[in-house]
């Protein structure tokens, strides 16, 4: 005959202990802002799947371009909860992950992060972004091509330049769509680094001014390579 002892002990070992699981729906929550949005919100859903009650202490952003609040504090065991995330997109362009921690009393999960990916358009693109020459080079001409991702046409309506060091010239390739924009360098003697402004006729005020960049920079020294 087992001992109350060994009985609670048998018990304990058959009960599986009581934890927290909070987690959302998908992996990753997507946000998508239009090309004008300046601040995007977006709702997401969680849940808790543990066995135990779970309160949410706080939230830590990993930029401070994120915010977030979730509906309430505590979350039953199943329960599901609802938060809202906001986003200043800025001059974002691209896919960015941002973290959100959630701080919370569960020992077996103190921080549960919440993983968002911006997907920010890039209405304005610019490639090369960067034409460089080193020190000594010939003075040829380098180009890039500016295109307008818009729904409706840009057109640029002007460049000017912070380096009076460099000619430029700009044509257009597709109206309102493509551009092609050519520099050259008036002497390649000096290390200078600069930058051309691209303005157009955008009606979203971020996209009205753009850049793009020249450099002239000391060759890298090559080291030898070993026999």
């Amino acid at each position: 005959m087992k001992t109350p002892t060994a009985l609670f002990c048998l018990l304990a070992a058959l009960v599986p202990p009581a934890h927290a699981e909070m987690a959302t729906e998908l992996p990753a929550i997507e946000v998508r802002p239009k090309p004008a949005d300046e601040v995007v919100k977006v709702s997401f859903k969680f849940r808790n799947k543990g066995t135990k009650p779970v309160k949410i202490l706080d939230l830590e952003s990993s930029c401070s371009c994120l915010s977030a609040e979730m509906d309430k504090a505590e979350y039953q065991p199943g329960e599901e909860g609802t938060g809202t995330a906001e986003f200043k997109v800025s001059t974002f362009v691209g896919r960015h992950e941002k973290i959100l921690t959630a701080l919370t009393d569960d020992p077996q999960q103190q921080e549960w992060e919440i993983t968002f990916i911006l997907d920010i358009p890039a209405v304005v693109d610019i490639e090369p972004k960067t034409l460089q020459w080193w020190i000594g080079d010939e003075l040829v001409e380098k180009t890039t091509t500016v295109k307008m991702n818009a729904d409706t046409p840009m057109k640029i309506t002007n460049i000017t330049a912070t380096r009076d060091n460099v000619e430029f010239s700009w044509k257009e390739v597709k109206p309102g769509q493509e551009y092609l924009v050519t520099v050259k360098p008036k002497t390649t003697k000096d290390v200078t680094l600069g930058a051309l402004k691209i303005e157009t006729d955008s009606t979203i005020p971020k996209y009205q001014r753009q850049l793009a960049f020249f450099s002239i920079y000391n060759k890298p020294v090559e080291t030898p390579k070993a026999p």
